[in-house]
């Protein structure tokens, strides 16, 4: 992607009166959804319930961008249309989430880590060539009296300029202790 094709995209995503819909689920939280209202989660059935969300008219007049599931990325509609080209017919981007969930940090109960970064370029490409245009990756951090650890949450490298996530905010009650002449570990 170049550089222009990167900010074409960023500013579509962005644009005023639209937003990303998260169509992400899992297999597993699919799953239990359908459970919920007595219907089995079969390949096709996730498909089929996927595009009707994407093949919904005048749904572009609303979402910018979808975030699509490993699965959904790959599957087709009816029709043998990827669902991925289905988004674009419509001019909305498709997405992908790319992070391979959390696990424990291990040592520090309570806190998580995000997986996915072994063989990440290998998955952008091919996601890339299956009409992919943005990507999504989840980290969470726990925050708490004693969270984030600095396991969880290194200092910024020596080396380099340290990072202000929110150099022009004003104090916040949210964020208690944090001052302009501060900035969160993480």
């Amino acid at each position: 992607m170049t550089t222009d094709e990167l900010a074409a995209t960023a500013t579509a995503l962005v644009a005023p009166g639209k937003g990303i819909l998260a169509a992400d689920e899992s297999s597993g939280t699919i799953e239990k959804r359908f459970k919920s209202i007595q219907v089995e989660s079969t390949e096709e059935r996730r498909r089929d319930y996927r595009e009707l969300l994407f093949t919904t008219e005048g749904a572009a007049e609303f979402i910018s961008g979808v975030i699509l599931y490993d699965e959904t990325l790959r599957q087709r509609a009816a029709d043998g249309t990827p669902l991925a080209e289905v988004l674009s017919g419509q001019g909305i981007i498709p997405g992908i989430k790319v992070d391979a969930g959390t696990t424990g940090l291990a040592g520090f109960p309570g806190e998580k880590v995000t997986e996915g970064l072994d063989g990440l370029a290998g998955r952008l490409a091919t996601y890339r060539e299956l009409g992919a245009r943005f990507t999504k990756w989840r980290a969470v951090i726990t925050i708490g009296r004693s969270s984030p650890s600095a396991r969880a949450c290194p200092p910024p490298a020596a080396s380099g300029p340290t990072p202000r996530p929110w150099p022009a905010s004003p104090p916040s009650p949210r964020r208690p202790g944090w001052s302009r002449s501060s900035s969160p570990r993480c």
